[in-house]
């Protein structure tokens, strides 16, 4: 665990913590002064003869010159009263900077797992369940803070414990041991059948809100198929299951929470009313004497039990949530492929040489062999499955090739220049993803806002006269772009591809979608659009390539040239 924590904090991070520890230290220290002054103040103010029998009051008597017993126990008591103000406003301070610093790591953690996982290979990525990553950003990382901030607080209430314990040694061998005794006991029988329950429930939680969070996002991602289907049965069972599932171990959870503190309540006050009952029986005529002995017992019980409850039920948290801290640790450690910023120009030719790609040991290319001239209009057809996109993914950065070169203008691409090389291509998808939000923000997705050029594309799109009629670029194209037509929705996409001002544009069954009469007018509109540029597209209709330069079928992950002729 530590070395997990480790590496998740920074080297700031570890700092602070140091510091908290050493305030702690501060803290529990005056937790211990206030309760061993209450002894002190019992026995004075009850028998005034201390004050010349003691040093510790005699001292003070003498030094402060206090002329009457009286004045001397009021002003202890007035000390006492304000001790007590300044300790309650040390423990605030302490309080307020543990809980500043603990959930402050969740904006530093939440943003390093979203940087890793923008970061991701895309071969990485299409690997994982987006439900998995946004589960562990928005509620691992918060587990993670409870965990954190639950080992620090059981940290500083080890102090206070052992503090406290150690004064009790002193002032009374054979009673505090007794008590330890008794209290180890059952604390041991608490971590034997509590804690292992506890880690039980984490990791039952963890499972079925794992499974809670993919129901969620399969269900809303496939809404129309599920409403054309008219039962949802299915669907709600097993939604219901594991939000059961993750309701309950959460039920047990808090259940099992509550059992150390009300156990301990009544084995400390039991043992306290067994140690009173002990000093009556072996000396009942002078029990009086013994009263400032048992008020701080007393008082040391009352400030142990809440703090030795604390400490168990931090550490059950910290078993609780462990598997959050597994989680992220794992994702954080995933290794990011830094890019270079070398640039790389696209004035003459691509070349493939013997290209190959596996996908899970399963191979995809065969020693692909291919030269495309700028400007060239190429189009890659093939049965579904046959490897015409990962070719394409391949050759514009997103997928890295096992064997084999991709060159431009004689510059091999690698992680030196990939960033320039990707930065050249506008890529046109078959599903669009549009967010809630306007036109522009589409359009620019998270890139700088400039007006003029946003207006150039969604005129080259074709979209910004109908768009005038509504809000113009303000306008709202509702979640997924609902508040659109399909040919809309795909013009958006292509003034969002125009907006890099690409080199080279790549549809990806773009138009696959839409109409015939719809998909027509579109293209007819990309190739214009297209005139100067090189031109990538995966065909899914053959009436979509007829204006293409070159065509290419794949099969058996190798590549053959086809005559217009032979298709047309």
């Amino acid at each position: 665990m530590l070395s997990k924590l480790k590496f998740i904090l920074s080297n700031h991070d570890r700092r602070y913590i140091y510091g908290l520890l050493l305030l702690s230290l501060f803290v529990s220290l005056i937790e211990l002064i206030g309760i061993s002054a209450i002894a002190p103040f019992m026995a004075v103010a009850s028998d005034f003869n201390l004050i010349e029998e003691k040093p510790y009051f005699s001292l003070p008597y003498t030094f402060l010159g206090f002329h009457s017993p009286r004045d001397f126990v009021i002003f202890f008591g007035m000390t006492l009263l304000v001790f007590y103000v300044i300790r309650s406003l040390v423990n605030l301070i302490y309080q307020h900077l543990l809980a500043r610093f603990t959930f402050g790591r969740y904006y530093l953690i939440v943003g390093r797992l979203f940087r890793n996982y923008l970061g991701l290979n895309y071969e990485e990525f299409i690997t994982k369940n987006t439900s998995y990553l946004t589960k562990t950003i928005t509620t691992e990382a918060h587990n993670f803070t409870i965990l954190l901030a639950a080992a620090l607080f059981m940290t500083s209430e080890v102090f206070v414990v052992l503090l406290i314990y150690s004064t009790l040694l002193f002032v009374n061998f054979k009673i505090t041991l007794g008590l330890t005794l008794m209290l180890a006991f059952f604390g041991f029988l608490m971590a034997r059948i509590i804690t292992l329950k506890i880690k039980h429930q984490g990791r039952e939680k963890e499972a079925h809100q794992k499974g809670f969070f993919e129901t969620l996002s399969s269900s809303f991602g496939n809404y129309k198929i599920i409403k054309l289907q008219s039962d949802d049965s299915a669907i709600l069972q097993t939604f219901s299951q594991s939000l059961w599932g993750y309701s309950l171990a959460n039920i047990k959870n808090q259940t099992f929470f509550h059992i150390p503190r009300l156990l301990l309540e009544a084995i400390g006050f039991c043992m306290m009313i067994a140690v009173v009952l002990y000093l009556f029986i072996k000396d009942p005529n002078n029990v009086t004497s013994y009263l400032p002995l048992l008020s701080m017992y007393v008082l040391a019980l009352y400030r142990l039990l809440p703090s030795i409850n604390r400490i168990l039920d931090s550490y059950n948290k910290i078993i609780f949530n462990f598997r959050s801290l597994e989680i992220i640790y794992q994702d954080l450690t995933t290794k990011i492929k830094d890019l270079g910023n070398e640039n790389v120009h696209f004035k003459e030719k691509i070349t493939l040489k013997n290209l190959h790609f596996n996908y899970q040991e399963k191979p995809i290319l065969q020693g692909i062999n291919l030269t495309i001239q700028k400007g060239e209009k190429v189009a890659f057809i093939g049965e579904s499955g046959s490897g015409k996109s990962t070719l394409v993914d391949v050759m514009i950065g997103l997928l890295n090739p096992k064997r084999g070169e991709i060159l431009v203008d004689g510059i091999k691409i690698n992680t030196n220049n990939l960033k320039s090389w990707r930065a050249k291509v506008g890529y046109i998808p078959q599903n669009v993803y549009l967010f809630a939000g306007s036109v522009a923000e589409n359009v620019a997705f998270g890139r700088d806002f400039d007006a003029e050029k946003m207006i150039a594309v969604l005129k080259s799109a074709n979209i910004y006269d109908f768009l005038m009629q509504k809000e113009g670029l303000d306008t709202q194209v509702g979640d997924g772009g609902i508040a659109l037509s399909g040919g809309q929705k795909q013009r958006i996409a292509i003034a969002r591809a125009l907006y890099g001002d690409p080199e080279i544009l790549v549809l990806d069954e773009a138009t696959s979608a839409l109409d015939a009469q719809v998909e027509a007018k579109i293209m007819e509109e990309i190739y214009k659009i297209a005139k100067h540029k090189t031109l990538f597209i995966i065909a899914h209709r053959l009436s979509t390539i007829t204006n293409c330069d070159s065509i290419y079928k794949m099969q058996n992950g190798t590549l053959s040239l086809v005559a217009h002729k032979d298709i047309f």
